[in-house]
C-alpha cells in the first residue's frame, strides 16, 4: 500500500537528510547493502555449480558495476560503452559477454580484440566476427544467441520464440553451426533466453527445461565441446500492489536438478552453466528521489507537481512496456506529519500528460517542499528514459 514514510531511508540515512548531502533533486539513490543482500540470497539458493552474470544494461552506474562486480561470476554488456565499463571492473575479459542485435563492426572489432565472449545474433554477425578475428590474427571468442522454438507465458518482454530480432532461429542454428566449424572461432557454447520480468516461478521452470533441452539438442552440431551456456534469467520484480514476490526457492530447486541430473551427465562438468540477470539484482535497490514544486487542483482533481518526471524515471510514467497504466510503489516524506491523507496525481514537470508518475494515489498529505519517492526504481531507470526531452538537467546517482 502507498503510505508516508518520513523515515524511509537508504543506505541507512534517512531520504531528507540524503537530498541535503546530494544538494538538489531529482536524483537516484541505489542501497549498496540491498545489492549485497541480493546477492548473497542468489547464492544461497542456487546450485552452487551455476555462475551469475550481471546483465549491466539494468543499471550501467559505474559505482553500481564496480560493487557488483566484486559480488558475481561474470558481466554482460549490449554496447561498446558497457563493455567500457565492464573492462573498467576487476572481472577478467574472458568473463564479459556482449549481446544484442546489430553490433557495428567497430564494436566488434573492439570486442574481438579486448577478448570478452561475443553472442553472435546472427548469420552475418557470425562471418563478421570471423573476418575480424583474420584480420587482427586474433581467434575471437564467440557463442551463439539462440531465438528458441518456444514461448514463455508471462514475461514482461517477450525476447524469444517465434520471429524475433534477437538471436538466431533454433531451426537454423545447426546449419550456422557447421559454417563455424569451418571458420578460426575460438566457440563457447550458447545463450538462450526468452523473456523478462517473470514473476512465476512455474512458468520459469519449464522454460528452464526447454532451453536446457534445446541446448543439449543443438550440443550435438557444435564444432567443440560447449563450455558456455547461459540459460538467461527473467526474473522478475513486484512493481504493483497485487503482484507477488517470485518464489525463487521453487526455480532454485529446479536448477538443481537441472544441473546435477540433465546438464552434467549429457556434457560434464566442464562448462559454465550461466543465469543473467539484471533487474532482478538492482531493481528492488533503487529509489527515485524527486520534490514536490507546486500543489494545484484542477476542478476538482489535485495535482503535486514534481521536479522530476518521465525524463528520468520513464518506466514508472507507464510508458515503458505496461498495457494498462498501474502506479509504482510511491511514499511521501513530509517534513511535518499532518496525519491526513488525500487522492492526488503526481505529475512531472514537461509539457506532456504523459509525464504521470502516480495516478489517483492515495498519499499522506504533501505540502510544496516535501519529498516524493518511487520505490523499484534501480532498474531501467536513468538509462531507460528520454533523458535530452525538452532538456532538463540530468539527475544526480548515488550509492550509498
Amino acid at each position: 500500500m502507498i503510505t508516508a514514510a518520513p523515515s524511509l531511508r537508504v543506505g541507512g540515512i534517512e531520504f531528507d537528510l540524503l537530498a541535503e548531502q546530494v544538494g538538489s533533486t531529482p536524483f537516484f539513490a541505489y542501497d549498496r547493502a540491498q545489492l549485497t543482500e541480493r546477492i548473497a540470497l542468489l547464492r544461497a539458493t542456487m546450485p552452487a555449480d551455476l555462475q551469475l552474470s550481471y546483465a549491466i544494461k539494468a543499471n550501467p552506474m559505474t559505482a553500481v558495476v564496480e560493487h557488483l562486480a566484486r559480488l558475481v561470476d561474470s558481466l554482460d554488456v549490449a554496447s561498446a560503452e558497457e563493455m567500457r565499463i565492464a573492462l573498467n571492473t576487476p572481472t577478467p575479459a574472458s568473463r564479459v559477454s556482449f549481446a544484442g542485435p546489430g553490433k557495428v563492426p567497430a564494436e566488434l572489432t573492439r570486442a574481438v580484440a579486448a577478448g570478452v565472449t561475443i553472442e553472435m545474433e546472427s548469420e552475418t554477425e557470425a562471418r563478421r566476427v570471423a573476418e575480424i578475428g583474420e584480420r587482427l590474427g586474433i581467434r575471437p571468442r564467440a557463442a551463439v544467441r539462440v531465438n528458441p522454438d518456444f514461448k514463455i507465458k508471462g514475461s514482461g518482454m517477450r525476447m524469444g520464440g517465434g520471429p524475433q530480432q534477437f538471436g538466431v532461429d533454433a531451426e537454423v542454428v545447426p546449419a550456422l553451426l557447421r559454417e563455424l566449424a569451418r571458420a578460426d572461432i575460438d566457440f563457447q557454447g550458447f545463450h538462450i533466453f526468452g523473456g523478462s520480468q517473470n514473476l512465476n516461478a512455474e512458468v520459469l521452470c519449464e522454460a528452464q527445461r526447454r532451453t536446457v533441452d534445446l541446448a543439449l539438442r543443438l550440443a550435438a552440431d557444435a564444432p567443440a565441446p560447449i563450455r558456455y551456456l547461459n540459460i538467461g534469467g527473467g526474473f522478475g520484480i513486484p512493481y504493483f500492489e497485487k503482484d507477488e514476490p517470485l518464489d525463487l526457492a521453487t526455480i532454485g530447486v529446479n536448477l538443481k536438478s537441472l544441473l546435477r541430473d540433465v546438464v552434467r551427465p549429457a556434457v560434464g562438468e566442464e562448462p559454465r552453466v550461466v543465469i543473467e540477470l539484471g533487474r532482478y539484482i538492482v531493481g528492488e535497490a533503487g529509489y527515485y528521489v524527486t520534490r514536490v514544486v507546486d500543489r494545484k487542483v484542477s476542478r476538482g482533481k489535485t495535482f503535486l507537481v514534481v521536479d522530476g518526471g518521465m525524463h528520468h524515471q520513464l518506466a514508472a510514467s507507464g510508458n515503458f512496456g505496461q498495457v494498462i497504466r498501474r502506479n509504482y510503489p510511491v511514499s511521501v516524506v513530509p517534513r511535518s506529519d499532518t496525519g491526513g491523507s488525500e487522492t492526488v496525481s503526481v505529475v512531472g514537470c514537461l509539457c506532456t500528460p504523459l509525464d504521470l508518475l502516480a495516478d489517483g494515489a492515495t498519499l499522506p498529505t504533501a505540502e510544496i517542499g516535501d519529498l516524493v519517492v518511487v520505490h523499484q526504481a534501480g532498474a531501467y531507470g536513468l538509462t531507460a528514459s528520454p533523458t535530452a526531452f525538452l532538456s532538463h538537467p540530468a539527475p544526480v546517482e548515488v550509492l550509498v
